[in-house]
């Protein structure tokens, strides 16, 4: 079982790419197949020993809870009022006060992925443990990590070259308990708010304050949902 037990889910996005099918709901409540992307998360985190979820919200707030009413799981909700002009660091940001002193893990939202992943990155002695895929051929879209030496991240960013990067960062961390405040400090920061937090990982990292671990998951089948092409992959591989 799990030794952390508190999961942070982004789920302020609106989702736009993904119309009419996010109309009336963000994208995380979108059907992959008899299941949104966010009840598979949340049941595989259950499975795993997760007992505490903290969802940051923003768009269609309503839909969410009303998708987790019931919810054997204590859930918190940590709304980001400014989900429509700010970055997903501000999202994070937001829930600091729902886990700081906790070790926890951070989900995007519209992330679809095998419970492997959740248990290879809990394995990880690293503070930072980040499931990142060095199979896939990265793009400029991608968030890719650059690593050093013993599969430590030296930087993230969409903006890495493409030659220096050794995969893509699949959105799915487990962060330790004593690297909060420091992270949290560093989200909190005015400048952070147009940043991805990610971003913020590999400003920490420069400064020498953070220490991340790449996990290797490629071998198994995950995808992001932006978009229909991505919507339909989704539902081949997991539907």
């Amino acid at each position: 079982m799990s030794s952390t037990k508190t999961a942070v889910l982004l789920v302020a996005g609106i989702g736009s790419r993904l119309r009419p099918l996010t109309d009336d709901r963000p994208k995380a409540l979108v059907d992959i197949g008899g299941e949104t992307i966010l009840g598979r998360a949340v049941r595989l985190l259950g499975e795993h020993g997760v007992e505490r979820l903290v969802l940051a919200t923003g768009y269609r707030e309503d839909a969410v809870r009303s998708a987790l009413a019931g919810s054997s799981l204590e859930v918190i909700y940590c709304r980001n009022d400014r989900f429509d002009s700010t970055q997903n660091a501000v999202s994070l940001a937001l829930c600091r006060d729902a886990v700081l002193g906790r070790a926890f893990f951070k989900l995007d939202g519209d992330v679809v992925f095998r419970p492997e992943v959740l248990a290879r990155i809990d394995a990880c002695a690293a503070p930072l443990a980040v499931a990142v895929d060095g199979t896939r051929r990265t793009d400029a879209e991608a968030m890719k990590v650059r690593l050093g030496v013993g599969e430590r991240i030296e930087a993230f960013g969409k903006g890495l070259a493409l030659e220096s990067a050794a995969g893509e960062s699949i959105g799915i961390e487990r962060i330790a308990a004593d690297v909060g405040p420091r992270l949290f400090d560093a989200l909190c920061r005015p400048e952070s708010a147009q940043l991805y937090y990610e971003d913020v990982y590999s400003q920490l990292i420069a400064a020498g304050q953070l220490s991340a671990g790449a996990v290797e998951v490629g071998d198994l089948p995950w995808t992001e949902v932006d978009d229909p092409s991505d919507l339909a992959r989704a539902r081949a591989l997991f539907g």
